[in-house]
């Protein structure tokens, strides 16, 4: 065998390979077949080669595994060291645990190699993960397995091949569960920002600088795929059945003693009692009591890192349902939701349903939310991509009784102001949100209809006064919002008490009969019933109107059944688009704009509209 071990290990045969792992597994005299078995271990090896030589390693290591002092960085390992420096036998298993240590780096390397195949990256996993179970004891091993998400998150490829293979198969274990969200608070404190050189001190280095952005932006990625692909915990209680990877984790302590009982002998009661404490620290009711903790951790760490901005909106995207009812004290989310609330935009849209459960099922005070609410309300929110739950929290936001006369009337008034520029869906959206405030809060119902007339006789002749003296002066236009039918409402201010909404009125509301868009005209109708009455009216439902688009108000009034249909018949093919007829009166010749006004031009009028007339008389004629 000594020219096989001297050969290359690309010209090893795969049947010489195999004979070196027999050989290894059959006597400790074949152990330099070991370091050679390891050499195969590679992303540049063949498939072939890989997959045999880690069926061999791993069925010797798993064998010796157990009998294998603690690695080197233990202090455990340490004290064995001092009590047995001359053992030959401790040194052998010593070589032995450092070779291993090699393999997991070496299989690890496999994994995160964009280079493996996956059929060979799932079989390869899957031995590591056999390690990760017997490795430590029959505990899990959590050193190697933080070592394998470490090396996945730093790895500067995408290996979401590997993530997702990883979710799939083993995130249903509530173990595996348990230490990923450990080594994901590790990871996530370690992506510190003052890695990345700033601007001004990059100079040179700005090559560099964009390198380690990049780099962290994607383990930012990483780390945001695995930890939101970690499926709840639900249903936590005392009598907890959830599956354990682990050999140590048991349904019930009961069958853990039979089984423990009938291994052991009776003069082994220190290795008992030393299995069942370690029973007890990873039962699953054990972690499951500790996995709310755990979880808060790992996606507190995370929510501090500089996300980019495609992960900060799927974050605030998915936060509301699946991270605050899990965590163990959701109102610590207070300062990252304010902060993305103050940004502006659709950063600030989307956080708004969690705040909103914050304000509302965990006692968050914040003082400035209307104000923030009353600033998003801009043309564009029509058109973004989560505007349907956007105005449904906004008719939940403006639900309560106890909100202020001057603020509903406000927001009615900044949304009647929108329905002009806003496309058909919003401004149906608008009509049945004014709908609901005008029935929640009846004190502004006056702005339905409210004229000018309100003033006192005594306030008109001194505005009137003053509208005199101001046009004298040629300073009229500094007082024109005292003239009569100069709506007060400043729609460019961002305060709703500095609006003056409630000196305003509702027009624009009334433009809307004369929408160019049917349902919208149809629609606004339904505002000309007294709303106070609440016995008689019902809310409208804004789920049904928030969705909407030109798609949907196209599709309805396809399906909609119309009795009369307004028709435009032609005995002969128009010619131009306006007749003669419709501009009577009128000349466009090149000639009759030279006359004097000698009666020239009242004559080309006269002639223009006899003409016309004749022209007239003919075709009613021709229609008779």
């Amino acid at each position: 065998m000594a020219s096989i071990l001297t050969q290359k290990p690309k010209k090893t045969k795969l049947k010489e390979l195999k004979a070196l792992g027999q050989q290894l597994l059959s006597s400790r005299a074949h152990i330099n077949n070991l370091p050679l078995l390891l050499t195969f271990i590679s992303p540049l090896s063949p498939p072939q080669h890989v997959l045999e030589s880690l069926l061999s390693l791993q069925s010797f290591f798993t064998a010796v595994l157990p009998d294998l002092p603690p690695s080197s960085s233990s202090t455990k390992r340490r004290r064995l060291e001092d009590s047995a420096e001359e053992d030959p036998e401790f040194i052998y298993r010593t070589w032995l645990r450092s070779k291993f240590d090699e393999f997991v780096t070496l299989l690890i390397e496999v994994l995160v190699s964009p280079d493996t195949e996956e059929t060979l990256r799932e079989i390869v996993l899957d031995s590591f993960m056999e390690f990760v179970k017997l490795g430590n004891g029959g505990r899990f091993y959590s050193a190697i397995y933080h070592k394998l998400l470490h090396s996945i998150v730093h790895s500067p490829t995408a290996v979401d091949t590997l993530s997702e293979l990883l979710a799939s198969k083993y995130f249903k274990y509530i173990d595996v569960r348990f230490f990923t969200f450990i080594s994901m608070e590790k990871l996530a404190k370690t992506l510190d920002t003052k890695d990345i050189p700033d601007d001004k001190t990059a100079g040179e280095d700005g090559d560099s600088g964009s390198q380690s952005r990049d780099s962290m932006e994607i383990s930012i990625h990483k780390i945001h795929y695995i930890i939101s692909h970690i499926p709840p915990l639900e249903g936590i209680d005392g009598k907890s059945e959830y599956e354990m990877w682990s050999g140590s984790g048991f349904s019930s302590k009961e069958e853990q003693d039979q089984k423990e009982i009938s291994k052991l002998q009776k003069s082994e009661d220190k290795q008992l009692k030393a299995a069942k404490q370690n029973s007890d620290v990873l039962s699953p009711a054990t972690i499951a009591k500790k996995m709310k903790l755990k979880f808060t951790k790992a996606w507190i760490s995370f929510l501090r890192l500089p996300l980019p901005i495609d992960i900060y909106k799927e974050v605030l995207a998915t936060l509301h349902p699946a991270v605050i009812p899990h965590l163990s004290n959701p109102i610590i989310l207070c300062d990252f939701l304010t902060r993305s609330y103050d940004i502006g935009g659709v950063v600030s849209v989307m956080a708004l349903s969690s705040l909103f459960i914050l304000m509302t099922q965990h006692g968050l005070e914040y003082p400035n939310f209307y104000e923030k609410l009353y600033a998003l309300l801009a043309p564009s929110i029509f058109m973004a991509k989560h505007r349907a739950k956007f105005f449904q929290l906004l008719d939940s936001c403006l639900k309560s009784p106890l909100l202020p006369a001057y603020l509903a009337a406000a927001f009615a008034k900044k949304l009647s102001r929108l329905a002009i520029s806003v496309p058909p869906s919003g401004a149906l959206v608008i009509i049945a949100l004014i709908h609901n405030l005008l029935r929640r809060h009846p004190s502004i119902n006056c702005l339905v209809h409210q004229e000018d007339g309100f003033e006192t006789q005594e306030d008109n002749s001194k505005g009137e006064d003053i509208v005199n003296k101001a046009e004298d002066s040629g300073s009229g236009t500094d007082i024109s919002r005292n003239r009569p039918g100069i709506d007060h409402f400043n729609n460019e201010e961002s305060n709703p008490i500095k609006s003056n909404a409630m000196r305003s009125s509702l027009w624009e509301i009334d433009s809307l009969r004369h929408h160019y868009c049917p349902p919208v005209s149809r629609f606004v109708l339904s505002l000309e019933n007294d709303l106070t009455v609440r016995s008689k009216t019902t809310e409208m439902d804004i789920k049904d109107f928030s969705s909407g688009s030109y798609a949907t108000i196209f599709g309805d009034e396809i399906r909609r059944r119309v009795k009369q249909v307004p028709l435009a018949f032609y005995k002969a093919t128009p010619t131009s688009l306006f007749s003669e007829s419709e501009f009577s009166g009128w000349t466009f010749k090149y000639g009759a704009s030279k006359e004097n006004d000698t009666g020239g031009g009242e004559q080309s009028m006269d002639k223009s509209s006899k003409e016309n007339g004749v022209s007239t008389k003919r075709q009613r004629i021709e229609c008779s």
